[in-house]
Formats: structure tokens, sequence, C-alpha cells
């Protein structure tokens, strides 16, 4: 699997682009950071963050779905991913947030819906709490509300985090992938197109420096009711999977109490066939639940219980 645009983008020995029809593939200049972004489509922008250890490619199944309504989905590598390079490796926990805004400076982007999954969650939700004049609707997949109320029943939906905090040079993170957090298995092809990047010694490190100055401290301070002493006034939709074993229907109710408290309007919804990995369990129902959100009316309630909705 390769593109054509590979050999003028990139240095040889980079692993090449995984096939993806439709895309355009660029780079956005920013202070320090070459961001690798694939886009398609045209219309009001859609920006999606992926999750780890995954990159751009995680969205070549649902992207050309939310494009096909009419939008221009930008797909980047977040730092230390993928096809992006930095001049300095080291990453804080808002180092992604502020690549993020440089980035949309640099299209010239003023707003753009969110569309975000596993530690690309983490910095989209950043950017709606803190500057959320940049977010028009926010959809959410496989990760907990920053204002959800800590309980020992989560901690299991962290059992990941040892691999990737401790993650040596080199070792394989193909169990990432098991059957644990996918519905299905996943093709070995896949999980190859995955993982390549991970063959750049940057890319390998920044695991262990995004998990300790990334999750770690954003993950403290959500337990440590941070953002239940703020608002979230960003509409925002949180999707999970049916089968997803951590972070479910009865986790999200034991956790999320009372959400009018901490936001304006969200919406939980939950994708039958799908685990934590659901853009590859079931792509489609994410691009359609992700453009039902988006494409609500824009005098949709505002506040209070009747702005909370289950799913």
């Amino acid at each position: 699997m390769d593109t054509p645009q590979h050999d003028t983008l990139f240095p040889a020995d980079w692993p090449a682009l995984p096939d993806a029809p439709g895309f355009t593939h660029s780079i956005v200049e920013t202070p320090g950071l070459r961001t690798h972004l694939a886009e398609i489509g045209e219309g009001d922008p859609v920006l999606l963050l992926h999750g780890c250890p995954e990159h751009w490619w995680q969205w070549e199944t649902v992207a050309p779905l939310v494009a096909a309504r009419g939008y221009r989905v930008l797909c980047p590598d977040l730092r230390g991913a993928g096809w992006t390079a930095a001049a300095d490796e080291h990453m804080d926990r808002e180092t992604r947030l502020q690549d993020i805004l440089a980035i949309l400076d640099e299209l010239g982007i003023a707003r753009a819906h969110l569309l975000s999954h596993d530690l690309g969650a983490l910095t989209a939700m950043q950017l709606s709490y803190e500057h959320p004049e940049r977010v028009r609707r926010a959809v959410q997949l496989s990760v907990p509300p920053a204002f959800m109320a800590f309980s020992l029943r989560t901690l299991p939906g962290f059992k990941h985090l040892p691999a990737f905090l401790f993650h040596r040079p080199g070792a394989s993170l193909r169990g990432t992938f098991s059957s644990e957090y996918a519905a299905r298995p996943l093709p070995d092809a896949v999980i190859d197109a995955h993982l390549a990047p991970l063959r750049r010694p940057e890319i390998d490190r920044a695991i262990r420096s995004a998990s300790r100055r990334l999750i770690v401290p954003e993950g403290l301070r959500m337990t440590a009711g941070v953002y239940r002493r703020r608002r979230l006034t960003v509409p925002t939709r949180f999707v999970y999977g049916r089968e997803d074993r951590f972070w479910n229907e009865a986790i999200m109710r034991r956790i999320c109490r009372h959400p009018e408290r901490y936001a304006d309007r969200v919406d939980f919804a939950y994708v039958d066939g799908a685990s934590h990995f659901m853009t590859d369990d079931a792509p489609g129902a994410v691009a359609d639940v992700a453009l039902e959100w988006i494409e609500q009316d824009a005098g949709a309630p505002t506040g209070g219980p009747e702005a909370i909705r289950w799913g």
C-alpha cells in the first residue's frame, strides 16, 4: 500500500503511506512542526483527531462518508504519530492543543466540528474547554467525559496504560488491537498499517512520552474533579461501542450522573457491534452517529435537563 505523494512529501526511508482513495496529502508548516495532513471533501471543516497507536488512516473509511455529506474533512497526524515531524520531541499536557490551534490558524479555519477518538479525544476535550470559540460541535469516541466522577469501577478501563507508560523501543504493540478492545479480529494488514509509523524511532519513543506527559497529567486532573468545577459549553456527543468491556452505558450512568450540572448540551450514544476500536469495528455507524449530531438544528436546546440525552 502506497500513495504517489509519499516520495514528494517524506524521506525515502520513512514507511509508505497506506492507500486511501480520494484523500490528498500535504504538509502544514507551523513553528517547529511539519504536520502531515490527509484531507478529503469540500465544505464546512470537520477536524478528526486519531487515537493511539493510530494515525490519520484510522479515518480512512469514516472520513469519506462524512465528506460525501458536504464537509471538508481534515485528518492530521498529531505530534509524535504518523508522518508528522517535530523539531523538538518534547511534549507536555497541552503541546498537541497548541499544535492544533497553530494548524487551524495556518489553514485559516476559525471554527470546526470535532470528531475524536481515544488519545485524540484528550486534545479535542482541551480545545472544547479552553477555546470553545473554535469548536462548533464535538463528537468524542470511546473516552469518558472530562467531568466524570472517579469510581473504582473505572480502573479496568486503564489496564492498557502500563504497556504505553513503560513501552520499550521496538516492543510490539500488536496486543493493543486484541479482542479485549475490538469487537472482531482486525486483519493483520490493518494492524500493520496502524503500526507502520512506529518504525520511525522518534514515533516509537513518543508512545511513552505522550503517555507520561499527556495522558497521566490529564487523567489526574479528571479524577481530581478539575473539570467538574468548570462548564462544557460546546455541544458534545459521547459515543461508545455496545461491546466495549470498559466504557459502556452502565459505567457512563454511574460516573456521569447529572451531566446537566457540568455541561450545556451533551448526549450519550451507543454503537452496536463495536468495542473500543469502533472506527474499525463499525465505521459506517460511527459516521452516521457523528453526522446526526453535527447536522442537528442550531436551534436545539442549550441547557437544563432537557438538553441531556442518554441514547
